[in-house]
């Protein structure tokens, strides 16, 4: 081979890489078959067709185990639900402690899930603690309120 010379000018046979490639039919062939590239008569595809010679069962020694469907449990809300205190929730995330707030705004909203799926005792549990987080929650943010009126009066007001 010429070194000065490309390989497309070099008059040699291509690779079989380098050959156009067949082309290719468009579509599948009929689904009742495939053809065989070996020269073996087509097989069709999928499991055939029962002949009632061969019936599958349970190996012996095995045990059979039957499944049940799954039972359809639905929930009814309760008649007197527990109150969510919801709004007091988000009331005290805003305005007075916000860790607490969000707590009992945690609180508030398992109380109204617990409330829709009937559960009573979680709804009662969880709407005690939201209410209890809730006071607290507003009793640190007026005892704070508090604190920084004074302090404004003690400080300000002197200056004056």
């Amino acid at each position: 081979m010429d070194p000065k010379k490309s390989p497309m000018e070099v008059e040699q046979p291509l690779l079989p890489l380098q050959q156009n490639p067949p082309g290719y039919s468009i579509g599948y062939p009929p689904p009742e078959s495939y053809p065989s590239a070996s020269g073996q008569p087509a097989q069709h595809y999928g499991a055939p067709a029962a002949s009632g010679l061969y019936i599958q069962g349970p190996y012996p020694g095995q045990t059979v185990v039957t499944v049940q469907p799954p039972a359809n449990v639905s929930f009814s809300p309760l008649t007197s639900p527990e109150p969510d205190y919801l709004c007091y929730s988000i009331f005290t995330l805003l305005c007075c402690c916000l860790p607490l707030g969000s707590a009992a705004l945690v609180y508030s909203v398992t109380t109204r899930d617990a409330n829709m799926f009937g559960h009573q005792p979680i709804a009662s549990r969880n709407s005690r603690m939201a209410r209890i987080l809730n006071h607290v929650s507003v009793a640190i943010g007026l005892l704070l309120w508090l604190i920084f009126v004074i302090r404004i009066i003690l400080v300000i007001i002197p200056r004056l």
